[in-house]
């Protein structure tokens, strides 16, 4: 019995076992598989922190190479540094600098020059300090390029040009970055403008450069026209400017389409911008442009089939969309509107004003294809008709109160907020008394 019973316990043991490391066999493939996709996980927000710094490096600084055109083509350096540094003309302070819009990065200065400035003793009339902020890399968005005696050989210009501010905390344009912001208080025409050769523009263009200047002029602080290089319009049938409002970059997350009026994705328009506006050496294709009597300039220099070896643009736009995507709309300042009229105001917005129906929270644009005809509007069609689809986007609000200097709707027509609310209120009959006006004004300066 004892031999018997220990065999069979033998048995049972040696059974079990067998079952157990064939059930083992089993669930290692599921647990590797298991731990793996943990890991991939795990990696998605160091992966993400990695591609945002990456993407926040190529907002700031990244050129794309198109110092090939504003310093090699259009000479632009030489007009900023001036006769007396190798240039031509009297130079770019950092007084005159200023009053164009540039920005200047209060982190990229060194301490000694950050005293200097409070203490009243840098020299702003002088070009030579404006080729120190740029060898400090200080001026945002614009790139100098020095040669072996310290001035410039060239210069580039990056996103962060025209999407980027500061918040004056040093001075009057000297302080910490704010990425995403309009800014509108830039004179991309009159920066053009200071080039002194603008014959490569004027080719384009079909004009003398004479015409160029003109129309450069015309732009104004905070606008840029980018239609431009594509349909050669200049000016509305009023005799006005072409040129619309710079929008920000920031509070794009979930919402379609980038511009004004809905060229593409903040990644088509990135690679649009890249290529065709800041002149950088990329790849790209649109073969919307390649309609001749929409886009006679655009078709007949080939615009939407562009290729350049090495292509410096397209490794970088998906890091760059992220980065825009991540930067989030700022928040009104304390007590920069009335919070009970406010709340009011929000009723107002969903309700009676209708407003909600278009500009659906939280994304304040409609979840989809959010383009409308310009009568649905009440305004004219110029500026759609500039685009592929002829319409308007639906603009998403929140940030409204930062970008606010230069007017409303993508030309500026509408000077104040009242004056936007009373538009739509006599367009859509809604019948708003003064009270419900002035509520929903102070909730649109919340957002």
């Amino acid at each position: 019995m004892r031999g018997g019973w220990l065999g069979m316990a033998a048995a049972g043991v040696l059974a079990a076992t067998t079952i157990g490391i064939a059930c083992m066999d089993a669930t290692l493939p599921r647990a590797n598989a298991a731990s793996a996709v943990k890991k991939r996980e795990d990696a998605v927000v160091p992966s993400a922190e990695r591609r945002l710094e990456a993407g926040r490096k190529t907002f700031r600084f990244e050129t794309f190479g198109d110092e090939a055109f504003w310093g090699g083509v259009l000479k632009l350096h030489q007009a900023i540094e001036g006769q007396a540094h190798g240039g031509v003309g009297p130079g770019v302070s950092p007084r005159t600098a200023l009053a164009v819009g540039l920005k200047v990065d209060v982190d990229a200065l060194p301490a000694d020059v950050v005293n200097a400035l409070r203490a009243g003793k840098v020299n702003l009339d002088d070009p030579a300090t404006t080729l120190a902020l740029l060898r400090a890399n200080a001026v945002i968005g614009v790139t100098g390029f020095p040669d072996d005696q310290g001035n410039l050989r060239s210069i580039g210009i990056q996103c962060a040009l025209c999407h980027s501010r500061v918040d004056d905390s040093l001075a009057p344009g000297v302080g910490h970055r704010l990425d995403g912001w309009s800014n509108q208080d830039l004179d991309v025409g009159a920066i053009v403008n200071l080039a002194p050769d603008l014959s490569a523009v004027a080719s384009l263009l079909g004009v003398d450069e004479a015409t160029v200047r003109k129309v450069l002029t015309s732009w104004g602080p905070g606008r840029f026209d980018a239609e431009l290089f594509m349909d050669g319009k200049a000016f509305r049938p009023d005799g006005k400017t072409a040129a619309t409002l710079i929008p920000p970059a920031f509070g794009l997350s979930g919402v379609n389409l980038h511009t004004w009026t809905g060229w593409g994705s903040v990644t088509h328009w990135n690679a649009f911008v890249a290529n065709l506006e800041m002149h950088g050496q990329g790849t790209f294709y649109d073969p919307r442009l390649d309609d001749a009597a929409k886009f006679p300039v655009a078709a007949a220099h080939g615009f939407g089939h562009v290729r350049n070896d090495p292509d410096l643009v397209t490794p970088k736009l998906a890091d760059l969309h992220l980065y825009q995507l991540a930067l989030e709309a700022p928040r009104p300042p304390a007590g920069s509107f009335d919070a009970g009229a406010a709340s009011r105001g929000e009723a107002v917005f969903r309700g009676a004003g209708k407003c909600a129906t278009c500009h659906v929270p939280p994304l304040f644009t409609e979840p989809g294809w959010n383009l409308h005809r310009a009568d649905e509007l009440g305004i004219d069609d110029f500026q759609a008709s500039r685009s592929p689809d002829g319409r308007y986007r639906t603009t998403p609000l929140r940030g409204l109160w930062s970008h606010t200097s230069r007017g409303f709707y993508h030309d500026g027509r509408f000077a104040t907020l009242p004056d936007v609310v009373s538009h739509y209120d006599a367009l859509l009959g809604l019948g708003l008394n003064d009270g419900q006006k002035a509520d929903l004004v102070e909730y649109l300066k919340s957002l």
